[in-house]
């Protein structure tokens, strides 16, 4: 196991119980910037169009505060991190 396995494994997961963190055998993705940066988006079998499609997960810190959902989509080159594209109400 390298550094960046490491350091993912102590990382907590998007939508999970605050002291969640990743499970063996699942695949993540990680989120960058906006309000969810450095969370892990369990994506475990998701399909390649559903991958392509993004996400967008509430933010209780979001853009547009309590109720509004950060939106994500995967980096050109690195599909393992997804970047903040903005966020909706």
């Amino acid at each position: 196991m390298d550094r960046d396995d490491e350091q993912r494994l102590c990382r907590r997961v998007c939508g999970a119980d605050a002291d969640a963190g990743p499970r063996p055998h699942r695949t993540y993705a990680e989120l960058a910037g906006g309000s969810l940066d450095g969370l892990l988006l369990d994506i475990t079998g998701w399909t390649q169009d559903e991958v392509d499609t993004g996400v967008a997960p509430a933010a209780e810190l979001g853009q547009f505060g309590a109720g509004g959902r950060a939106l994500y989509d995967p980096r050109s080159g690195d599909p393992d991190r997804w970047d903040w594209t903005g966020g909706t109400s």
